[in-house]
């Protein structure tokens, strides 16, 4: 049995606020159990809540979550399509739990690329948990970070920025993520060994966690587990 108390403490004393996950492996789960890609990324979805309700045990205060990339519009349609579905049927049958959870929801990417029924039941999410004040789930859809940081660039030259009055901190403050800390800690299940386009500037100094478990397979224990090397870190941010 998990010590939850033991593991608050560590996440107390290490200063762990932020965590940060490329959820990898849901097609290559199916895959192993012969079962459709569309069954992986709906246990996906399972273990998802499962580490929510995780971090909301053991005091993580941010997790930020990539769930959808500016390159997955390239895969098949009707993946494409059902990925959509999944977010916006997930977000309308779990809401009021998340809400009765305190959980505070927002999005991070180009949202406007979504249809505009998906759109409104993101606004709808976001409104109705922006209150709150538990665990802060962060969901990337339809992100990529060079499109972030690019985006960013363009917002500080349209408001007549001088080029030597630019600062890191400025472009901090126009990236999607300016009204949270960057992330202690990047978790990517699955084996693969690349960051994919993602948080590029916010994990600049992010300890990273490379787990072989598909994410269907991601739940306390292994978040447990994760914290538990996270203490074990020694973080030097450059020095």
């Amino acid at each position: 049995m998990l010590e939850v108390e033991k593991i608050k403490d560590k996440v107390k004393t290490t200063g762990l606020k932020h965590i940060a996950i490329i959820m990898d492996g849901n097609r290559r789960w199916a895959k192993e159990k012969n079962l459709p890609s569309m069954i992986g990324h709906k246990k996906g979805v399972d273990a998802l809540k499962a580490t929510m309700r995780a971090c909301d045990d053991f005091g993580i205060k941010y997790l930020t979550v990539y769930a959808f990339s500016t390159e997955n519009w390239n895969r098949k349609p009707e993946e494409v399509e059902f990925l959509m579905n999944l977010l916006g049927e997930t977000l309308k049958n779990q809401l009021a739990e998340m809400h009765e959870n305190n959980v505070v929801i927002s999005f991070i990417g180009d949202t406007t690329k979504l249809s505009a029924k998906l759109q409104e039941i993101l606004r709808h999410a976001v409104e109705v948990t922006r209150n709150n004040t538990g665990v802060h789930l962060q969901i990337a859809f339809n992100y990529g970070s060079r499109a972030e940081i690019t985006r960013a660039v363009k917002n500080i030259i349209a408001s007549g920025v001088k080029s030597d009055e630019v600062t890191e901190d400025l472009i901090s403050q126009n990236l999607y993520t300016s009204n949270i800390p960057d992330p202690d800690l990047l978790i990517r299940t699955g084996g693969e060994l690349r960051i994919s386009n993602y948080l590029l500037w916010q994990i600049a100094y992010s300890e990273i966690l490379i787990l072989s478990k598909f994410w269907p397979e991601f739940g306390k224990e292994e978040l447990a587990d994760a914290i538990m090397e996270f203490e074990h870190r020694q973080r030097r941010y450059g020095r």
